[in-house]
């Protein structure tokens, strides 16, 4: 496993211990360089409540290339409205180590914009 790899998992460890203490659900987020997804865990980590990511047919329709910030603002979309049939609404950020920027943060403001709370 390589260095980079390490430092991210250690971060998302940092991270993922501080939104145990909160007890909400969490929303995951995992970018690769041609795909990001995203699931919604519930608070004790055993289960996901919902999931989207650009390898899914509706999206991967629509889309011309899954790892740009386009792709990152569906998935977001798609996520959020997943939850909220969920009866979701309050979920805890988890960027997984990953930069709060650019993917994540568009598929954050998406997810936003369409009715969850972080």
């Amino acid at each position: 496993m390589g260095i980079q790899i390490e430092k991210r998992e250690r971060r998302a460890g940092r991270t993922r211990r501080r939104i145990r203490g909160f007890n909400v659900e969490r929303l995951c987020v995992h970018r690769t360089p041609r795909h990001i997804y995203a699931q919604i865990v519930d608070a004790t980590g055993g289960r996901v409540l919902a999931a989207a990511s650009t390898l899914e047919r509706e999206l991967r329709a629509s889309l011309k290339h899954g790892g740009n910030v386009e792709a990152a603002k569906l998935v977001g979309k798609r996520i959020a409205e997943k939850a909220v049939a969920a009866g979701i609404k309050r979920v805890a950020f988890d960027r997984s180590g990953f930069r709060y920027h650019g993917r994540v943060k568009a598929l954050a403001d998406a997810a936003r914009e369409n009715g969850l709370e972080f």
